[in-house]
């Protein structure tokens, strides 16, 4: 009885090519230099998307503003108050701050989020422009 020995393991090595033949891309990088890299000092970044990491953060700087906004605002209506202004002006003066610090915040955490996407005149502009409003309307009406 000869006894044969199995040199198939069942699978074959794939042959040394240029191109593989896998179309999925590789996970890893190459470790030899393939090609050289040209610097152009005055080529503009390229735009980004945000990533959730970063819009989550802003949102939540953004909230924690918006608290710190409240407390400030009942700072202010208290002070009008002592100075003898009426409690529903002193009321509405304080509103008004708070939003105007609201959009002019917004503003700023968005242009900090990503400043190539939303630091544009369409999305700072409005929200600058309506702050600055407010903000001028609550110190006119709190001086009454």
């Amino acid at each position: 009885m000869q006894a044969t020995a199995q040199t198939d393991p069942g699978f074959k090595l794939p042959e040394d090519k240029n191109t593989p033949d896998d179309p999925l891309p590789k996970t890893t990088p190459d470790t030899a230099a393939v090609g050289t890299l040209e610097v152009q000092p005055g080529a503009p970044a390229p735009a980004t998307d945000t990533s959730t990491r970063d819009a989550v953060i802003g949102g939540g700087v953004f909230l924690v503003l918006l608290v710190v906004f409240f407390f400030a605002r009942n700072a202010f209506v208290h002070h009008l108050v002592v100075r003898r202004v009426a409690p529903s002006t002193a009321g509405s003066a304080g509103w008004l701050l708070y939003l105007g610090l609201g959009f002019l915040s917004a503003a700023a955490v968005l242009a900090i989020v990503n400043a190539s996407k939303y630091l544009t005149l369409g999305v700072t502009g409005p929200l600058v422009f309506v702050g600055l409003v407010t903000l001028v309307a609550a110190f006119f009406i709190g001086r009454r």
